[in-house]
């Protein structure tokens, strides 16, 4: 990356970690993936329970090579074999885990999390429940405010994740939501991933919350 590029996003790096912090979230920096796994790695003690929202970022910073290591209790929701009830089950254990890791849909430099779900198993369990939530996000995740984190959203991340789970919305055909105009707005298809809309703003439990920001582009 040219070197001023790189210091201007450090610059809104810092501005954004240092919102995250009067929000009550822990904020990380990592330059790199690598340094992302280690940060990970430190704040997850041997033997806890584990278990993650599903998440490129996650998968490209090799922490879900770390989660399946062996140590640690990990509720692995991608073991094959699966059955839907069996799924369903360690979807609903993950409200019991120690530590529970995920991305976001964006981050906003006013230090808020915007997430945007389906099923919302991962907004739930980031809400409520593990006392320790990890959430890993490149640079590319990081926004100016609210509005660009809903059209972030309508643009990349909902048509993206969409056609990463083959599911025939209009958005994986056109490249964006049917409807951009409103936050809530857009198909009424029954594989719609846009049912849910949480904003994680200033905290109750302080540092419950830890936001690693990584230099590098990651996810969707």
């Amino acid at each position: 990356m040219d070197e001023h590029k790189k210091m201007i996003l450090e610059k809104r790096i810092a501005k954004t970690m240092a919102n995250l912090e009067k929000n009550k979230m822990q904020p990380f920096y990592a330059k790199t993936k690598e340094e992302a796994l280690k940060i990970v790695e430190s704040l997850i003690m041997n033997g806890q329970t584990v278990a993650c929202g599903g998440s490129a970022t996650l998968a490209e910073c090799g922490i879900m090579d770390l989660l399946r290591s062996g140590r640690y209790h990990f509720l692995d929701r991608a073991q094959p074999n699966l059955s839907a009830k069996e799924s369903k089950e360690l979807l609903k254990q993950a409200f019991f885990a120690d530590t529970y890791l995920l991305s976001t849909n964006a981050v906003t430099e006013n230090g808020e999390l915007y997430n945007v779900d389906g099923n919302s198993n991962r907004v739930a369990a980031l809400l409520y429940g593990p006392d320790s939530v990890i959430v890993v996000a490149g640079y590319n995740k990081i926004v100016s405010d609210l509005d660009a984190a809903v059209d972030r959203v309508k643009k990349i991340a909902a048509p993206v994740n969409s056609a990463r789970l083959h599911n025939e919305t209009p958005c994986t055909k056109t490249g964006e939501c049917m409807d951009c105009s409103s936050m809530t707005g857009g198909c009424r298809c029954d594989a719609r991933v846009c049912c849910n809309y949480v904003v994680c703003a200033q905290q109750r439990h302080k540092n419950r919350i830890k936001v690693i920001l990584v230099g590098e582009e990651l996810g969707f």
